[in-house]
């Protein structure tokens, strides 16, 4: 990577977030959530339902976790189509592909979820998406983009957390058992990520699984699957140095520039006196929901039968 290539790849908030921030530098988390992504990279691919000789667009492809993941599938006679908007993430992506022999089977394309006017009606096989809709302010658009790019019976395989859930549900108040001046800390830290994440305007938060099926018949499609899936397990234990390092999505702060920001050394400090033993020891109730779309284009061959 050039010089130049560097300076922009380090501005780039995609690129920065993905490959260096979401961890905190957590080797431990780094390694549980890559067997996750490994996991949901799996269940997206199926869900495509790719064949030998398909064409797969990955539509917010970040470093291709799902699109080296479906050179396999598709073989040497299919063809891989990896989109971002983040043209430092391409050229990484593209650097990989050529390290691994298949920069032949790839295409990159810079261009958001809701504008893939490169791409062509009717031409590819499957869409594929993860963590992608929850930064896309129009998703009816962006479902309209994927409707039209895909030909007769082609797949959409669609893998999006449901955040509107985790700042919905209202379970017994996690910091009721805390002193009252660290539970007045934690609620000035958490009106830090709510400000920058409203529920009902930030894309991320203002939308749930019945916003992604009416935008889907709107965009088209008429056979449609959404599988939600709600999970509560206590949080591992963590490393307070390099847990408070990590930023949940590229466009928040880690919890460590939160308090840098509105904390004083003192608050700082009694904040974490407290809150270290409890991240550090983990078993805390950690929630998550996502929602797995599959849809299919009519005019295929075959009926598809998404019931199974």
């Amino acid at each position: 990577m050039t010089l130049d290539a560097e300076s922009a790849a380090t501005s780039d908030r995609w690129y920065e977030w993905l490959l260096h921030r979401r961890f905190g530098g957590d080797e431990r988390a780094a390694e549980a959530g890559m067997r996750m992504l490994a996991r949901v990279r799996d269940r997206v691919l199926d869900g495509a339902a790719l064949r030998p000789g398909a064409t797969l667009l990955d539509v917010g492809c970040g470093d291709g976790l799902i699109a080296f993941g479906a050179l396999g599938r598709v073989g040497p006679e299919g063809r891989v189509i990896f989109s971002d908007i983040s043209q430092p993430l391409l050229d990484h992506a593209r650097a990989l592909a050529t390290e691994m022999g298949v920069l032949d089977r790839c295409s990159f394309i810079c261009a958001p979820a809701d504008d893939l006017q490169e791409v062509a009606d009717a031409s590819v096989d499957a869409v594929t998406t993860r963590s992608v809709l929850i930064y896309v302010a129009d998703k009816a658009a962006a479902l309209r983009e994927f409707h039209r790019v895909l030909k007769p019976g082609g797949r959409l395989s669609s893998w999006e957390p449901i955040n509107r859930f985790q700042a919905t549900y209202k379970p017994d108040d996690p910091t009721a058992a805390l002193p009252a001046d660290v539970q007045a800390l934690a609620k000035r830290l958490g009106d830090v990520f709510r400000e920058l994440q409203p529920l009902d305007s930030d894309p991320m938060m203002d939308f749930d699984e019945r916003d992604l099926l009416r935008h889907c018949e709107a965009a088209g499609f008429r056979t449609i699957r959404i599988d939600v899936r709600i999970l509560s397990v206590p949080a591992l234990p963590a490393q307070w140095d390099q847990a408070i390092e990590g930023a949940g999505n590229p466009n928040i702060p880690s919890m460590g520039e939160a308090m840098q920001r509105i904390f004083t050394q003192e608050e700082r400090a009694r904040y974490e006196s407290v809150m270290r033993p409890r991240l550090e020891a983990g078993g805390y109730p950690q929630r998550s929901a996502v929602a797995h779309l599959v849809a299919v284009k009519d005019g295929g061959e075959e009926t598809p039968d998404l019931a199974r």
